[in-house]
């Protein structure tokens, strides 16, 4: 009976590794997976137009500087191979911080949206020229996405292929449920469109309150986490850049010790910013 127990286990533990240990594609599926991934961080950061290789080639260029000023601060191959990791973290990590900036000023941006499509519904107009009429009135953040749409309705008359570019250039939570609310009143019709959308700028508005009042309060967690990461780093550079510093950090002690606290501080910064975040919206479709 014990055997049978402990088989039953091992098979369990089995299947709850076997995505891990035999992923489902090949390598190649893994880069298209991987560059999926940066295709979408850089459209969400508002930089759809920029390419994956050039991401890539920046990252690497950001790594051998960051290697290079390392080596000539202190000698320590090390600390150098640190300061090349950090570097080529670091555009993704602009990107990530861009992209949570952009979220937060057009989340206070989308109820003023809705409310302009109200009134063009209101006023008599069709539901493309009520979106493409937001390329005069809408906040100024916005105007770009929704003058292209208004283009695009100009030269072609397709609503479904402009809204969805439109959908594609804001790449926003909110906006993908903007967005699918008129698709579907276009495919479907009804009248219920005027009180979708005035429901939808209410929940908009308590939730940006709220997540601006959060925010605030746990600011401090995340200058925090910087302070606790960076200020042992710049004493370790200090040390370093005397000789029996770079001497002793660069013997197979100090690398070790080098490598093991450059995980730790990885993973605390991590866990630290995962605590005190708050948990982002989904996109519809996107």
């Amino acid at each position: 009976m014990t055997f049978v127990w402990g088989a039953v286990l091992a098979a369990g533990l089995l299947l709850m590794l076997s995505p891990w240990m035999w992923p489902a594609g090949a390598g190649a599926r893994v880069v298209v997976s991987r560059r999926g991934r940066v295709s979408r961080l850089l459209e969400d950061a508002g930089m759809p137009r920029a390419s994956v290789p050039a991401t890539i080639v920046v990252a690497g260029v950001c790594a051998v500087v960051a290697a290079a000023v390392a080596w000539l601060i202190a000698p320590v191959g090390a600390l150098a191979l640190v300061a090349a990791a950090a570097g080529a973290l670091a555009p993704f990590a602009w990107l990530r911080a861009r992209r949570s900036r952009l979220l937060r000023t057009r989340r206070a941006l989308w109820p003023d949206v809705c409310d302009l499509l109200i009134a063009s519904v209101r006023a008599g107009m069709s539901l493309p020229d009520a979106v493409a009429s937001l390329a005069d009135s809408a906040p100024a953040e916005l105007r770009p996405a929704f003058a292209a749409f208004a283009r695009d309705m100009a030269a072609s008359g397709h609503f479904e292929s402009g809204i969805q570019r439109l959908k594609t250039a804001l790449a926003d939570p909110v906006a993908d449920r903007i967005v699918e609310t008129l698709r579907m009143a276009r495919q479907v019709g009804g009248t219920e469109l005027t009180p979708v959308l005035r429901a939808l700028a209410t929940s908009v508005r308590a939730d940006a309150a709220l997540r601006a009042e959060v925010e605030s309060r746990q600011s401090w967690i995340r200058g925090a986490a910087v302070l606790g990461v960076v200020a042992p780093w710049v004493i370790l550079a200090l040390l370093a850049m005397r000789p029996e510093g770079a001497g002793a950090y660069g013997s197979p002690t100090g690398v070790a010790l080098i490598l093991i606290g450059a995980a730790v501080s990885f993973v605390a910064y991590r866990l630290m910013l995962r605590l005190g975040r708050l948990p982002e919206p989904r996109r519809w479709f996107g």
